[in-house]
Formats: structure tokens, sequence, C-alpha cells
């Protein structure tokens, strides 16, 4: 039986093959391109189809339709500059489509493929209206408004390799009017009115003169028309009477003639008939009397030929009867054997069939929970796996980006600090010296924010009264307070820095008359 069930296997997986294969293919309808990209060549990034099908081969293909249904497109362009400097408007309708040349269609697959027709229709229309404008620029007002067709093709020349490029083609060009603000165009068409009107009035005169003088001419000579045709009417009646006279003579002579060959031809012809009339008689006679003859020997010859053929044709029945026989009874003894060992093996491969599904049955079902459990644990470690890596990754890209941004200050410090050297002459010193005096207001800020934001509402001192009398405790307190801050002349020299003269210097007196400040009243 597994034998069997291979044969039957192979046979439904051709089936399925063959019918998915089948669906693979795909037919272009012929207001359609098929375009299959994917995996379509080396060099190529689609295969474009007007027409026909082609197989999309699963995985490493895949297909799309472009429609070839044409798109109405109206450019109300106003304000356009004519090489004459003069704005018009040209109003215009465009008819365009996708093209089914082979380049041009491969530009339709790359650039148009999943766009809609609106988006379609406002790439064209912009295309077309930049060319539209460049066109009148090139042309004066009476180029555009009397040479409508070198006027269009114009247009053509300059829109449609534009649209080419991106998959379209100009199907159809109408320009409804064209006018202009300056009414230069109204100008020249009255002007053109005018002289066609005069030119008209002269082409009128011209021709009333001209059949005057015809009509004169044309009585003239019908009068010497109809003097010379009645001369000749007279002339050939004349004629025509001469000329009836002589042939009525002559067809009454040669009718004469005629009868006389007539009736002696009659006579020789009755004589040759009376003589072929016996001939044909006697002829007519023995030959009955053959046929006759040769009838009856005829029929007696196909009697005898008949019987002899009925006794072979009775032996021939008899013995293709008795072989028939004898076939027939070995053929039923050879299907009965057939048919008992067919029976017995079908027994035997129906005991088989139900064992091997029984112990398919199980097998299958232990081998879809193993594959149950599988499926999961493999889920969950690559649910894991991604986890760990997203993580990973996260705090990759933070630290990357940190220190992308603390590189990139450091690349900007030392940018500044190197152009801050170069334009002090190459002295490092007097660089640092110049960043340290525009910190000092920073500095001060800072010192005074520490003292300003203390909240002393009042302040109590406790003195042991062992003062060396150069002033109250609170005094001393307050100067203590003040000295605590550290001077920027020590801040400057703790950096290296020696600052300038003019921002003072720290001296013994100085520092006298900073401690002999008025004192603060006890509070």
């Amino acid at each position: 039986m597994p034998i069997l069930l291979i044969p039957i296997g192979l046979c439904i997986i051709v089936f399925f093959m063959i019918v998915y294969m089948a669906s693979r293919y795909k037919r272009c309808p012929s207001d359609k391109i098929l375009v299959v990209y994917g995996k379509v060549g080396t060099g190529r990034s689609a295969r474009c189809i007007h027409g026909g099908g082609s197989m999309v081969w699963p995985i490493i293909q895949d297909y799309a339709f472009l429609g070839l249904t044409p798109m109405t497109i109206g450019i109300p362009l106003k304000n356009a500059l004519s090489m004459q400097n003069i704005r018009i408007d040209v109003p215009s309708t465009f008819t365009v489509g996708i093209s089914t040349e082979p380049g041009i269609m491969t530009n339709a697959a790359e650039r148009l493929l999943h766009l809609g027709s609106k988006e379609i229709e406002q790439m064209a229309g912009e295309i077309i209206f930049g060319q539209l404008r460049l066109t009148v620029a090139s042309l004066t007002i009476e180029q555009i408004n009397q040479d409508r067709e070198s006027f269009l093709e114009a247009i053509r020349k300059n829109v449609e390799p534009e649209l080419n490029k991106v998959g379209l083609y100009l199907i159809n060009v109408n320009i409804t009017d064209i006018t202009d603000e300056s009414t230069y165009i109204e100008s020249i068409g009255k002007k053109a009115a005018a002289e066609a009107i005069n030119r008209a009035k002269v082409d009128v005169a011209e021709q009333e003169k001209s059949g005057a003088i015809g009509e004169a001419e044309a009585v003239r000579e019908r009068e010497i028309r109809v003097a010379e045709n009645l001369a000749e009417s007279e002339k050939g009646k004349k004629k025509a009477e001469a000329d009836q006279r002589i042939f009525i003579r002559g067809q009454e002579a040669e009718a004469v003639t005629g009868e006389n060959k007539a009736i002696a031809n009659i006579a020789a012809t009755n004589a040759e008939l009376a003589v072929k009339e016996a001939e044909a008689m006697q002829h007519s006679e023995k030959g009955k009397k053959q046929a006759e003859a040769d009838r009856r020997i005829f029929v007696q010859g196909q009697e005898a030929e008949a019987v002899a053929g009925e006794n072979k044709a009775k032996i021939n029945i008899a013995s293709s009867n008795a072989e028939l026989a004898i076939k027939e009874a070995e053929a039923m003894q050879r299907g009965e054997v057939a048919r008992r060992q067919a029976l017995a093996e079908v027994q035997k491969a129906e005991y088989l069939a139900e064992q091997e599904r029984l112990n398919a049955a199980e097998v299958v079902k232990v081998e879809v929970e193993r594959r149950k459990i599988e499926i999961a644990a493999d889920a969950e470690a690559e649910r894991s796996r991604r986890t760990a890596k997203g993580r990973a990754d996260a705090i990759l890209a933070e630290y990357e980006a940190e220190a992308k941004g603390i590189r990139q200050l450091l690349d900007s410090k030392a940018s500044g600090y190197l152009a801050l050297v170069d334009s002090c002459g190459g002295d490092a010193r007097a660089a640092a010296t110049f960043l340290m005096v525009e910190k000092l207001e920073q500095i001060v800020e800072k010192q005074v924010e520490a003292i300003s934001k203390l909240k002393i509402d009042k302040i109590t001192v406790w003195d042991s009264g062992n003062g060396s009398g150069t002033g109250s405790s609170t005094a001393n307190f307050i100067s203590s307070l003040i000295k605590s801050l550290p001077p920027l002349q020590e801040v400057a020299s703790m950096a290296g820095v020696e600052l300038p003269d003019y921002l003072g210097s720290m001296t013994k007196e100085a520092s006298t008359t900073e401690a002999k400040k008025p004192e603060e009243p006890n509070s």
C-alpha cells in the first residue's frame, strides 16, 4: 500500500504545483501596463509588458499595473511674458497618458508606479506649466496668435521630452483663447479686419469690371457660334439624306443575294439529313441486339459469382464463430483468475492501509505536540534575543550620541582656542589672560550672588570682651565675612595669569581701608 500511495502523492503534488504556477502567470489587459519588479535581470529595475502576459516568480518577483487611461489637465496660464515683453493669458487643455514605448514605460515604472491619478496629474501639470511659459517667452504675439500650427508644434517640442522623462507622453493640446491686458491682440485683429475689408472692396470692383467685359465678350462669342452652328447643321442635314438613300439601295441588293443563297443551302441540308437518318436507324437495330446479348451474359456471370461468394462467406463465418468461442472461454478463465487475485490483493492492501493509518495518526499527533513545543521555545528565545539586542542597541546609541556630542564640543572649543591664540600672535599666555578677563564678570556675579542670597534678619554677636579695641565685634564679623571671598587678583594668580594694572592691585593700604569700613549697627 505505501508503494501505491507514493505515485498518488506525487500526482497530487504535481497537480498543485501546476495550479500554483498557473496562478502566477499574469495577463496584461489592453488598457494597462504590467510591471514586474524585483529580480528581473542585471541592470534592470523592472520589466514592463503591454499586452500578452508574463510569469511572475514567487518570492523574488512581484507585479503591479499602470493604467493607460488618458488624463486631461487644464493649464490656466496667465501673465506669461512673450518675446516682445507683452504679458498674455494662454488658457489651454493638455491630454497626456502613460506611454507604451519601451524606454518611456521603464521611466513610468520607476517614477509613477504607486502614485495615484491626482498625484500624476499634479506632477504633469507642473511640468507643462513651466514648459508652456518657456515656449511663450520664445515667440512673438503674431507667431502665437496667427500661426497656431507652429505654436502647437513648439509646445509639443518643449513639453513632450520633459514628460517622457517621467514616463508620460503628450496626446493632444487645445488652446482655447489668447488674450492680453494691453489689447495688443485685439488691435492686431482690428487691423487685419480693416485690411481684409479694403481688400474685399478692391476685389469686388475688379470682379465687377471683369464681369462686364466678360459678359460683352460672351455675347459676341455666342452670336458667332450660333451662326456657325446653323451652317454646320444645314450641311449635315443634306449629307445625311444622301447617305441614307445610298445605304437603302445597298441593303436591298444584299437582301436579294442573301435570299438566293439561303434557298440553295436549305435544299442541300435536307438531302444530307435524309441520308444520315437512314444510317442511324440501321446502326440502332444492331446495337440493340448486341446490348441484349451482353446483358444476359453479364447477369449469369454475376449470379455465379454471388453463389460462390455466399458459400465462402458462410465458411468464414463458421470458422470465426469457433475461434470466437475459444477465445471467449480463455478470456473468461483468465478474467476470473485475475479477479480473484485482485480481490485478495485488495483485502491485503486494505488491512495494511488501516494499520499504517493508525500508526501515522499516532505519529502525527506526537510530532505535532513536539513541533508546538519547539516553536514556542524558539519564539521565546527569539523574543529574548531581540529584547536584549534592542536594549543593547539603545544603550550603545545613547553612549555613542553622548560621546559624539562631547567630541563635537571639545572640537569646537579646540578650534576656538586655536583661533584665539592665532589672533594673539601665538602668545598662549595673552590668550589665557583674555579668557580670564572675560570670566571676571561671571566670577564677581557669583561672589555677589553668594552674599545676596544670605537672609540676615537679625545678627547676634557674642563677644568675650577680649577684642583688640580696633572695632566692634559686629564690624569685625562683617569684615571677616567679606574677606572670606577670594580677591580677583588671587583668583587670577592661581590660574597663572597676571591681571593688568587698570583692573587694580591688592596692597596693604587697601586691606586696612577695607577693614575700617563703617560699622553695621547691632540688631
